[in-house]
């Protein structure tokens, strides 16, 4: 029996994904700097640890299409490896993020008490330390380094994980299908990686996305100021950071770099929002 409405057709996975414009200009701005990342472990114009003083502060041209930095070298390859140093840095944050903070927001959905209590407030405690002190704090005892960086990232991002999961877990903790689990002889544990997890999921996927655009803001932040990526390592901030000095003979050097957060940061977002809208089941119905 079709029991669709008449004069309407639903749409398959592919034309939903294609309805939905921002996650398809978003997808198509991170492939292209994932792309870009990729290629760079294996090519890049030039190597970007030799210097070439005869060659600095060149203009684009064949030989250099963004042209090259105060020290000669080229500007596509370093941004090209500065892609790589963000994504890897946000990646890992993000990772240490899940792997730590949803464990924690389920633990404190599924016991409550005082264990929700105390794991909030700790979440709270680390809330009050924004990511770029806590880098401080950090290289304070370990010295500067994208690693330092890495862990300093992704501490901030535990708590926002273990609300999501949390606030997730909570909204589920009455519905029937968990009721139902229960009663059938589930144990917590079970009943959190069976039901809980795969149905707050796509609330993760969303807040991956928009942790990663901050994270690659977080790490081109603490390297501008000298606590991310060290030398000969490539990073954005840093572009930005040696680019300061020569605004008035090349400022180009600065805009590479920051147009490539930018766009980078702005395609995140864009399939932030449209994973959201893909995903959330009321906006899912709506366009199907």
């Amino acid at each position: 029996m079709n029991t669709e409405t008449p004069g309407t057709t639903r749409k398959g996975p592919l034309a939903r994904v294609l309805a939905h414009r921002a996650l398809v200009t978003g997808g198509a701005i991170v492939a292209l700097v994932t792309f870009a990342a990729l290629l760079s472990l294996v090519w890049t114009p030039y190597p970007i640890d030799v210097l070439s003083v005869p060659d600095r502060l060149q203009g684009p041209s064949m030989a250099h299409p963004l042209g090259t930095d105060q020290f000669g070298r080229d500007m596509l390859s370093m941004l090209m490896v500065g892609a790589r140093t963000s994504i890897a840095v946000a990646l890992v944050a993000v990772g240490i993020g899940i792997a730590v903070g949803v464990p924690l927001g389920l633990l404190a959905a599924s016991r409550g008490g005082l264990l929700d209590e105390a794991l909030m407030r700790a979440n709270d405690l680390v809330f009050a330390f924004p990511a770029l002190l806590s880098a401080v704090m950090i290289t304070a005892i370990l010295g500067p380094g994208a690693m330092n960086a890495v862990i300093a990232i992704g501490i901030f991002n535990v708590p926002v994980f273990a609300r999501v999961a949390r606030g997730g877990a909570l909204s589920l903790k009455s519905r029937e299908f968990i009721l139902a689990a229960r009663v059938a002889g589930k144990g917590e544990t079970r009943i959190l990686a069976e039901h809980v997890l795969p149905n707050i999921a796509n609330l993760l996927i969303v807040q991956g996305t928009i942790q990663f655009s901050l994270g690659i803001l977080a790490e081109a932040g603490l390297s501008y100021v000298g606590l991310g990526a060290q030398p000969p390592l490539a990073s954005w901030g840093r572009m930005l950071n040696e680019a300061q000095t020569m605004m008035a003979l090349a400022p180009t050097l600065a805009l590479y770099p920051g147009l490539a957060i930018v766009v980078t940061v702005l395609g995140l977002n864009l399939m932030g929002d449209g994973l959201r809208d893909l995903l959330d089941p009321r906006l899912k119905r709506r366009v199907a």
